[in-house]
């Protein structure tokens, strides 16, 4: 399958004219009250909100490459507020009621980061929409209805989540064999790198440096060491997600889990008449290595999904630029779900890293003994969990006794992943089980395959 480009950070970019012209580097040794590593969504959030609380304290952010390199420049553009890590591994170490009021605080996200958007100016094709889940055969359909089930036990909203039917799933997106869908509603389409952006220009309005083209090489307490100079601040917040283990000392914190996506060329009218998908919907699937894709602005399919998994000893892409099998698995998928596009031209194909904590649920915290706080591993949940990370990690800064501070993910402790080769073989592994138990789903098999579910304890998903 030909793709026009291949990299380049993302299509993302290129809707917006193309890689912008980095900012200035650090210009040298200098202090700061709170030195943020890493210019994405978390770092920018948390600069957001900390100056609008306290617009006095000094701010420094510096970022190895420019600000939205990494998955926020990069991703499905899913502002979903949704919660799908173990509330299981969360109650550990806290209580049902602590679990339902996170979940209740991730939904939350939706609105705020709108609410913010639209306050400041910025336009990231936001458009309000229901995430649409379908099954394409029995087992898929089966977890479908589990999920529904788990959401009501823990007390989502009934006018949020319903179950639909093969009829009612095509009168929204027609896919080929649907059997239903779980559609969740109250989230929204963005594009990512506008989304990123747009935030960027926002805080250094605010007053908030951003160092680009300086790469960071060690963090200790009170000190940030980088290529361009030092940056001394008794807090320092590590906000670099998949990018993590290259920082010496956090190799093993979390695993930089690769995802990619293609994109078509814009589609006629003649065909989104036969596609439906008027309402712009997130969609998903229920296969094991599963899919998210949207309906951009311009009338796109951006279908993305896993490529190859994971590279030896946490290795990231050069630039976004992906395998040709991983374009092809795309596009499979892509003509699996909606055969009225198999004769769309893929126009750009890309990926990324998104960050993986060895239980796969997330957290934001700050040791106040060192004063290195952190927040990620959202397992493919940024777009909205960074915008409640951004916020929490503003109240612990700040020393402020609010609700979102003992929220069940703040100051978490999580396993480091294991040495090499173990990690590559338990997640290559993984995927390949989850391969072949789509493959004995699709050829007829009456239920989950018990492959899947070896593959999640080899890693602990």
């Amino acid at each position: 399958m030909d793709v026009k480009t291949n990299g380049n950070i993302s299509f993302w970019y290129a809707d917006i004219g193309g890689i912008p012209a980095p900012r200035r580097s650090l210009p040298g040794d200098i202090e700061a009250d709170v030195c943020i590593v890493g210019a994405g969504y978390t770092g920018l959030w948390t600069a957001y909100y900390l100056r609008k609380a306290d617009p006095s304290i000094r701010i420094v952010i510096v970022e190895r490459e420019f600000a939205g390199f990494g998955a926020s420049g990069r991703n499905g553009g899913w502002l979903s507020g949704g919660f799908w890590w173990s509330r299981e591994k969360y109650l550990k170490t806290s209580t049902r009621g602590g679990v339902v009021d996170m979940q209740r605080a991730m939904a939350g996200t939706v609105d705020e980061v709108i609410a913010v958007a639209e306050a400041e100016g910025i336009d990231a094709d936001i458009v309000r929409a229901d995430n649409l889940n379908v099954a394409v055969n029995k087992p898929q359909l089966d977890r479908a209805l589990a999920e529904y089930g788990t959401m009501l036990q823990w007390e989502m909203p009934q006018e949020r989540i319903a179950m639909l039917d093969a009829r009612e799933t095509r009168a929204r997106i027609n896919i080929r064999n649907v059997q239903g869908a779980l559609v969740i509603r109250d989230m929204a389409r963005v594009q990512p790198a506008k989304l990123v952006r747009g935030l960027a220009a926002i805080v250094e309005r605010l007053g908030v440096p951003i160092y680009e083209q300086t790469n960071v090489t060690r963090i200790e307490k009170g000190r940030v060491t980088t290529d361009r100079g030092t940056v001394r601040a008794p807090l320092v917040i590590r906000a670099t997600e998949g990018f993590t283990p290259g920082l010496p000392g956090y190799e093993r914190a979390v695993l930089p889990l690769n995802s990619a996506q293609i994109i078509t060329e814009p589609l006629p009218q003649s065909l989104w008449d036969e596609i439906g998908w008027k309402g712009y919907e997130l969609l998903g699937d229920y296969a094991h290595a599963y899919c998210y894709a949207q309906r951009t602005r311009e009338g796109r399919i951006a279908m993305g999904g896993r490529g190859v998994p994971y590279r030896f000893a946490s290795k990231t892409d050069v630039r976004g630029q992906t395998q040709q099998a991983t374009i092809d698995k795309l596009r499979a998928i892509l003509d699996r779900l909606l055969p009225q596009a198999s004769g769309a031209k893929i126009d750009h194909a890309w990926c990324g890293v998104l960050g993986v904590p060895r239980d796969w649920c997330t957290s934001v915290g700050l040791d106040r003994e060192t004063g290195i706080g952190w927040a990620g591993g959202y397992v493919g949940l940024g777009v909205s969990s960074s915008n409640l990370a951004g916020r929490t990690l503003c109240d612990l800064v700040l020393r402020r006794d609010t609700e979102l501070v003992r929220l069940p993910w703040v100051n978490r402790t999580v396993a480091p992943w294991e040495p090499e080769p173990l990690r590559w073989l338990g997640v290559h592994s993984m995927y390949q089980l989850y391969r072949i138990a789509d493959e004995r789903e699709e050829a007829g098999l009456g239920h989950t395959s018990r492959l899947a579910h070896l593959a999640d304890r080899i890693t602990g998903h």
